[in-house]
Parts: C-alpha cells; structure tokens; sequence
C-alpha cells in the first residue's frame, strides 16, 4: 500500500489530541491503559455514574502524555451514559500565569451556560446580571448586558476574554470578585448547576458534568506567602473549587503529587480520593507489550484502516527496517507527544519514504543536544540516582527531573509505580 508522505506528516502532529468521537481519530487511536496500570477514563466515569450527587475528581501527569486525549474520551463515555458534558480547555479563556479561583469560577459559567444554550436549555438569573453590571460599573468597562440576555450569557464571555488579555483588567476584577467568592459559587449552582440539572433529568438525561482541561498547566511560580500558585489554587482554596452541585473533573498540575500537602490536596479538593495520574507507557517491561504499542502508535498514522498485524507486514514502506522503527520508539521512553514530534522531525528531513536510519539517529541527536544544555552538575548528580533507585522524592526533585522531562514517570499493576531517566540521557557517558 503507497503511503502518501505529506498525509503521513499530518496524521502525525503532536499538536493534534484525538477526539474519539470522530470516527478517523478512532482509528489512530491505541489502548496503552494495561502497560499503565489504570484505565483513566473508565476510573472516573465509574465515579460519576455510580454515585448519588455531586463529584469531584482531579486527575493529573506529564504534559504530552495524552491526558487531553483520555479526557474526551471519558466525554464520550458519559454522552453515552446519558450525561449533558462539558468540556473546555481552560487555557482558552484563563492566563495560565495569573489565576485565581474566581477566574475559573467564572469562566466556567460562561462555558456551562453557553454549552447549554447550544443545547436549547436557556436559564434566567438576576445574580449575573446583576453582577455583571456591577463589574461593568466598577471596571468602567463597557460591556453590552441586556436584560433579556439568558445568564448575561453575552456578557460573560465578553468580560473573561477582556480579563485574559489584559492583566490591569484581571487585577481589578480580581480585587473586585474575589471577596464575593462564596457568593459567587452560589449564584453558579443556584442559576445554572441545579436548574440545569433538574431540567436535564426532566428530559431523560442522567446529569450534569463538567471537565476542565489544561489547568495542569498553571505557572508553578511561588507566591510571597510561599506557597507554589498551584498549592494556593487547589489546596488553600480547594474547599471552594470543590462546592460545584454537579460532576466535575480537575485536571491539576503534576507538582502537586509531590508537595508536602498532597495529603490536604486528596481531602480539601479529592473528597478522600487521591488524583488519578497518567504515566508514560513503559518501553522494556511486560515482555515488550510496550514497544509493540507503541509501534502500532505510528503504524496507525500511516495505516489507519489495516488490522495491527497487516501494519506489522507493512513497517518497511516507512522506515528502511523495523529496528529503525523500534530505535525511534525506544528514545521517546513511552511518550506519546515526544514519539510523534519524533516522526514529524524525520518525515521533515526524508524526501520520500522510507525513513532511513541516519534521519533516525540524526533527530534523536538533535533531540539530545536540546536537553543536555539545560542539566546542571547538581541534576547530573540526581540522575544518577534515579538510575540506581528509579525514585524521585519531593518538590525540588520533581521541579529539576520531572518537570525538564529529565526523567519520566511509570506504572503498572505488577511493577506499581517507578521513575526512570529519559533515555535520550541514558546514553550520555555521564550515566554510563
């Protein structure tokens, strides 16, 4: 079967996360849940479906890993349970480097009601508009709210777009919400949440969910109390985030999984629950399950319609061999973002298919050379311990290792849970 090079170039984009729902991500997607040890997505729709009243669940891992792409599933898996989801990505309407919990509180307003519009579900409340106009009075802002507007639906989007691009605006918007917090969560559930809830169930529906992707992302940046942005947001504040009268999924940053206060985190904000994490896809373990997969991982972006197996047959009209294949998919260490960068770089350098092993070895070089200028002596010095003890312990370890993506993090049922360094340093002679 001829591969078309540009079409395989496309299908490859890291930049792209797979929405199940359509039938030719469907197609390029690949189960990794057994070589990880957790089927996420089933995990927290089991959560929502099997419990009386609301949830909050918080879910986290390596930026690249195919969170996203596990979320929409669990979107897809509730749609079909009969639950009204929303999903947004919370980096469109927030600046990630300056948040507070009245910027997600009402950025989720804005999302929720205009999902329901679009859903034919118009709710009315006198608490945003008056709110807003209080906003627009005390900003001097001028925002066109009307009255007959359903939840000032208009005007809402409208001020969180004016606050995520200009930080004057979000400071004093802040200033002017943040004391109001209480009552502005319970305007979100009295006008929205429980309304539309209610009228969900009146139509056969089972409820209401609400996922917030891509708060994993929040600046780790430490603030004067001492305290990291993350730890302020989601555990000093958690109690807050954590009062939503509906299902909600949190993604959150990864350094939290390693803070003195992850304890406080799983009660304030997880109800009891500890996050739920996405590791990379094991590489050496498992009799090679994983190296298998992640074969299929970029033999799907060629041949979308072929059974696993036929693909197998057909790895040579990609690459010259498949140890070349296999050379690509061991340096990426299991991750997914990483693998695909990886392929779009040697697809770039290749004038027609196949991939020969020196565009191989030349973008893992290339590859290599970006991280090795940013290890200092002291992370050296860690790394060399993770070889020896596949652990990491603590904030400072997480912010040099985990964070970089010096190191990468794994799970599975029989192993549990390991650290081991990215193999784009295993062979520096510094770790050999």
């Amino acid at each position: 079967m001829s591969v078309n090079l540009r079409d395989f170039f496309r299908a490859c984009n890291p930049a792209k996360t797979l929405n199940c729902k359509h039938e030719q991500d469907r197609k390029y997607y690949i189960d990794f849940s057994k070589l990880r040890g957790a089927e996420i997505a089933e995990e927290l729709a089991k959560t929502i479906t099997w419990t009386d009243g609301p949830t909050c669940q918080l879910f986290s891992g390596h930026i690249g890993c195919g969170k996203s792409t596990e979320l929409l599933r669990l979107k897809a898996s509730l749609e079909e349970e009969g639950f009204h989801v929303v999903y947004f990505e919370s980096s469109q309407s927030l600046a990630m480097g300056d948040i507070d919990v009245s910027d997600i509180l009402l950025a989720t307003a804005h999302q929720v009601s205009t999902s329901l519009k679009n859903a034919g579900i118009s709710l009315r409340g006198g608490y945003f508009r008056n709110l807003l106009q209080e906003c627009v009075t005390f900003l001097n802002t001028p925002i066109d709210i009307s009255v007959e507007t359903e939840v000032s639906l208009w005007g809402l989007g409208t001020l969180t777009a004016k606050a995520k691009d200009s930080p004057s605006l979000r400071n004093q918007l802040r200033q002017y919400l943040e004391p109001q917090t209480e009552s502005l969560i319970a305007g979100l559930n009295q006008e929205i949440l429980q309304p539309a809830t209610d009228i969900l169930c009146k139509q056969g529906k089972a409820g209401l969910a609400i996922i917030i992707d891509n708060l994993d992302r929040i600046d780790d940046r430490r603030l004067d109390s001492g305290k990291t942005l993350p730890e302020y947001l989601f555990i000093g504040r958690g109690e807050q985030l954590g009062q939503l009268d509906c299902h909600v999924v949190y993604t959150i940053p990864l350094s939290l999984m390693f803070s003195n206060e992850q304890q406080a985190l799983k009660n304030r904000l997880g109800n009891g629950s500890s996050p739920l994490v996405l590791p990379m896809i094991p590489v050496y373990r498992r009799n090679g399950a994983g190296l298998a997969q992640l074969r299929q991982l970029v033999l799907s972006r060629a041949f979308p319609d072929l059974a696993p197996e036929t693909r197998e047959a057909s790895v040579t009209e990609l690459f010259d061999s498949s140890e070349t294949l296999d050379r690509l998919c061991q340096m990426s260490g299991g991750h997914v973002r990483n693998l695909l960068g990886f392929t779009v770089s040697c697809l770039r350098k290749t004038k027609q298919l196949p991939i020969q092993r020196d565009s191989v070895e030349r973008t893992i070089r290339e590859a290599r050379d970006e991280l090795l200028v940013s290890v200092t002596e002291d992370e050296w010095a860690l790394l060399e311990k993770v070889t020896q003890t596949n652990a990491v312990t603590g904030e400072d370890e997480y912010h040099s290792l985990l964070r970089s993506l010096f190191v990468f993090e794994y799970r599975t049922d029989d192993n549990g849970r390991w650290f081991d360094v990215n193999p784009l340093l295993t062979e520096v002679p510094k770790l050999q």
